[in-house]
């Protein structure tokens, strides 16, 4: 009995974690743990006995989000295949995507969780490891050539961000091409100038 209440405890664990990663990207880091709790279909108590408070969970849910591919790769977002160059094309389609845009929940964590991030030093900081491999692993699937995808990855998720935050207007999609189009001019035999960190 003590095994499957275990057992049990830790599936609902997970199961708190995924929701907040996708509701937390959705709608921001102040969502409240009675919400979330409500969502994963259990009581505000249980939350306690889970996290030592909510930073501890966003935490955890940004991580949840950048380890795990179903949680925002899903719908046509999942890792392309072939060459390195039509890989790279397809992400920068899908990333740049009317549905992209209007599933942020089920999106990429950078953008999800930048905003948040930068108005929350104490969290950020917290967080700032597992967020700063993210977007290097992110910006690495972009790279050509001499470029390190970083002023790539910059531009999708600029663009995207912005699209969401115009969504109902035609200037929203018009941001999306406009990245699309600038985004076309660098590939394998064009790159862009490196981002340097020394």
């Amino acid at each position: 009995m003590g095994r499957a209440s275990k057992a049990q405890a830790q599936e609902n664990r997970q199961y708190v974690v995924a929701t907040a990663s996708r509701m937390f990207r959705e709608k921001g880091t102040a969502v409240s743990i009675a919400d979330l709790m409500k969502a994963s279909g259990l009581t505000h108590g249980a939350f306690y006995k889970q996290f030592a408070s909510k930073e501890d969970l966003v935490d955890k849910a940004i991580a949840h989000a950048f380890e795990d591919p179903a949680a925002h790769l899903p719908a046509g977002l999942e890792e392309p295949s072939g060459d390195h160059e039509t890989a790279r094309r397809t992400l920068i389609d899908r990333y740049l995507s009317i549905w992209h845009r209007d599933h942020a929940g089920d999106g990429c964590p950078v953008s999800g969780f930048a905003a948040d991030l930068g108005r929350e030093p104490e969290q950020a900081a917290r967080s700032q490891h597992i967020y700063i491999n993210g977007v290097r692993n992110r910006a690495a699937r972009l790279a050509t050539g001499d470029d390190d995808g970083m002023a790539q990855l910059c531009t999708m998720v600029g663009a995207l961000v912005l699209a969401r935050a115009t969504r109902g207007n035609p200037i929203s999609e018009e941001l999306l091409q406009a990245a699309r189009t600038a985004l076309e001019g660098i590939d394998s035999g064009q790159s862009a100038p490196r981002h340097r960190t020394d």
